[in-house]
């Protein structure tokens, strides 16, 4: 399924300044029977979310239910995505209308399941999230994925990111793996004649 294309990206964001989110604390373990990644957005965070598992009663404390705090870009604690392989995570986070999620440390399973899915994880030094984190709710963040930057916008202080050179192309053009290939069709032909 292609995703949409990523390039730059300016935008509000929602901070969670906790350390240690795990993949069942993004999407709880009871909301993993969906086969396609539509309707998980609703589930991000449940438990975090609403009052007694109920939908109808969110949790005023809670980020993603103050109106204050919105935008493409989530930004979390060091460690994001730490626990159990969850693929759904990653949906969660997509279909809740984020792109970016921005932390000090990314669990690897986590960063990939984001990349293969269309969510660019953007890793910082803890410095420079603390900066993003004392940030008032107005503020915007640049992320520019062709040439790796992260920007705050007030005070133009940026950072580099690293990203594969593979998936960085795949988000460039909203590639998933046989989209890829199907871009290359023409180079993997020549390559098969020659060796024929």
């Amino acid at each position: 399924m292609p995703k949409n294309k990523l390039n730059a990206i300016t935008s509000t964001f929602v901070p969670i300044n906790i350390e240690n989110i795990d993949t069942d604390q993004i999407i709880p373990a009871r909301f993993l029977k969906g086969t396609t990644r539509d309707g998980f957005g609703v589930n991000l965070f449940r438990d975090w979310r609403y009052e007694n598992d109920d939908v109808n009663r969110p949790k005023k404390d809670f980020q993603l239910n103050q109106s204050k705090f919105k935008g493409q870009i989530l930004v979390a604690g060091k460690n994001f995505g730490c626990g159990s392989s969850r693929e759904h995570a990653a949906w969660a986070i997509l279909d809740a209308g984020f792109q970016v999620v921005v932390s000090s440390f990314f669990a690897d399973i986590f960063k990939n399941n984001a990349l293969n899915n269309g969510v660019l994880p953007v890793t910082v030094s803890e410095d420079f999230l603390d900066k993003i984190f004392s940030l008032g709710n107005e503020s915007t963040l640049t992320i520019d994925l062709p040439n790796q930057t992260i920007t705050i916008d007030a005070t133009y202080e940026f950072e580099n990111f690293e990203i594969n050179h593979y998936k960085k192309e795949c988000m460039l053009n909203g590639y998933d793996d046989i989209d890829y290939l199907l871009s290359i069709k023409e180079d993997i032909i020549q390559f098969e004649n020659k060796t024929a």
